[in-house]
């Protein structure tokens, strides 16, 4: 366990480029939080501490397989067995995760009134599972699942049940050392085809993550809800997002075209930087976590 130095230095025993407290990027990052009214938008870099890899940083590096679109999922069979068969596997690791040091911190700044409201990218469940309120899931949840032609939604849990009874033993031959960003890892041929996946129980129709998949678009009300959101922000700041997609960097530029100071904190440049006010590249957990601290009322 590290604590936070009351010198320049970097807080003892945390992980190279994380901020000591006099750092001038880290007072300033405390004074902008510190005046409240804050909408954090967070992304794949904030829940690696937790064993979740990300598609674009360090560990994104190591990913062999690519992520599913939406196209290829609704248009093929073949690729929606690949899709379960892996996610069965790789669900195992979401499901298990737990919160990190940032999602706590992040939690509690909204307990103090500090955070105002939470935009995600990801769809772990983490910022639920550390107590944060009102979270806005911009890409959805891998929790749930959604029946393409009915629309029930169902819990991820319920079809897991079902995909288990559906393929007794097929796990004690499943081994895998490389886990994805969205839950699914990386599986043999043959394994893929012996997979049996199942269908909605009351509609017959094909089930899908009720998550936004790679060339899909987020619904249009909760695009709006998102923008009002920053609008009415006294910072917008970003945690572990690179921001390449637009999907999440609209709301950067939103915030920038109202005149809403943009804080970033990520490990490595985003697309963003050029929108920010502030930048600090440091890791999330041990940042966000002397963060709260240093906004403790009761330091």
């Amino acid at each position: 366990m590290w604590k936070v130095d009351e010198g320049p230095g970097t807080p003892t025993g945390a992980p190279p480029g994380t901020p000591g407290t006099a750092n001038p990027r880290f007072r300033m990052l405390a004074d902008l939080v510190a005046d409240g009214d804050v909408v954090v938008l967070s992304g794949a870099g904030l829940s690696t501490e937790s064993g979740i890899p990300d598609y674009r940083g360090e560990t994104g590096r190591v990913r062999r397989a690519e992520p599913m679109t939406y196209q290829t999922f609704v248009g093929s069979a073949a690729a929606r067995r690949r899709y379960w068969a892996r996610s069965h596997l790789g669900w195992r690791h979401i499901a298990d995760a737990l919160p990190n040091a940032g999602h706590r911190a992040v939690a509690g700044l909204q307990e103090r009134g500090l955070v105002g409201g939470i935009i995600t990218q990801n769809v772990d469940g983490l910022h639920h599972a550390a107590g944060a309120r009102d979270v806005i899931e911009l890409h959805g949840g891998l929790d749930r699942v959604r029946c393409l032609s009915c629309g029930r939604r169902t819990s991820r849990h319920e079809l897991e049940r079902r995909l288990g009874e559906a393929n007794p033993g097929w796990h004690a031959h499943a081994r895998t050392a490389v886990i994805n960003p969205d839950g699914d890892a990386v599986l043999d041929d043959d394994l893929i085809d012996a997979f049996r996946i199942v269908d909605c129980r009351d509609c017959g129709g094909v089930l899908k993550p009720d998550v936004i998949f790679f060339g899909e678009n987020v619904p249009g009300p909760r695009v709006q809800e998102c923008y009002e959101l920053v609008e009415r922000a006294g910072l917008l700041l970003v945690l572990g997002s690179s921001l390449t997609v637009m999907s999440g960097y609209r709301f950067v530029r939103r915030a920038a075209e109202h005149g809403i100071p943009v804080a970033i904190v990520n490990q490595g440049p985003t697309r963003g930087d050029g929108d920010a006010l502030l930048t600090l590249d440091a890791p999330l957990g041990p940042t966000l976590a002397a963060l709260a601290a240093a906004l403790d009322p009761a330091r």
